[in-house]
């Protein structure tokens, strides 16, 4: 479910959203923050046996096989290794980024498992499959908290505008957008 290059994405939240349409790649990285958070809460109603709508049933598939994976190259090719550059070593970033590091390799290694259940929803859940979703969900939100409270803030006061601007350029690239459009 690919989408075409500044194409319309619905968010959990039922809000439209062009692609295409921050200029800040901090705040784009928040954004997409929110996003996990609000799929993490349909998930939470998958396991309490709510019924989902096909819409959020396809919102939590393409925020996993299409925005997450975009989302952590962010974060990993860019945004960690500017921090890393950024921060005094008196100030211990690098502890903090390696335990996000590993909770990415933990999303990466867990999300087909999570696409597998939620495109056979319908059928009701193995207590097997709740804890794979639970856990899924419950693991994404301590991440959540790592880095809406100590990262972003940090790289809001270190990083310098050339990083902001070649960040940005190379989020644009991994999505496919012209260098002229905004994030």
């Amino acid at each position: 479910m690919k989408k075409a290059k500044g194409e319309n994405v619905r968010s959990p939240r039922g809000e439209t959203a062009k692609k295409n349409r921050i200029g800040n790649p901090l705040d784009f990285i928040a954004e997409d923050h929110m996003r996990e958070r609000e799929v993490c809460a349909l998930i939470d109603r998958l396991v309490d046996l709510v019924a989902i709508s096909a819409e959020e049933r396809a919102t939590i598939l393409d925020f996993l096989q299409e925005q997450l994976p975009h989302h952590l190259q962010d974060e990993q090719i860019d945004l960690f290794p500017m921090m890393l550059e950024r921060c005094d070593p008196e100030e211990e970033i690098d502890k903090v980024i390696d335990r996000l590091t590993s909770d990415h390799g933990h999303a990466i290694a867990d999300a087909p498992a999570v696409v597998a259940l939620i495109k056979a929803q319908g059928r009701e859940l193995t207590p097997e499959a709740s804890t794979v979703l639970t856990e899924f969900a419950r693991h994404a939100r301590r991440h959540l908290v790592l880095e809406n409270a100590i990262i972003l803030p940090i790289a809001r006061t270190r990083l310098t505008k050339e990083d902001l601007r070649i960040m940005k350029d190379h989020m644009q690239e991994r999505r496919g957008l012209d260098a002229t459009e905004e994030i």
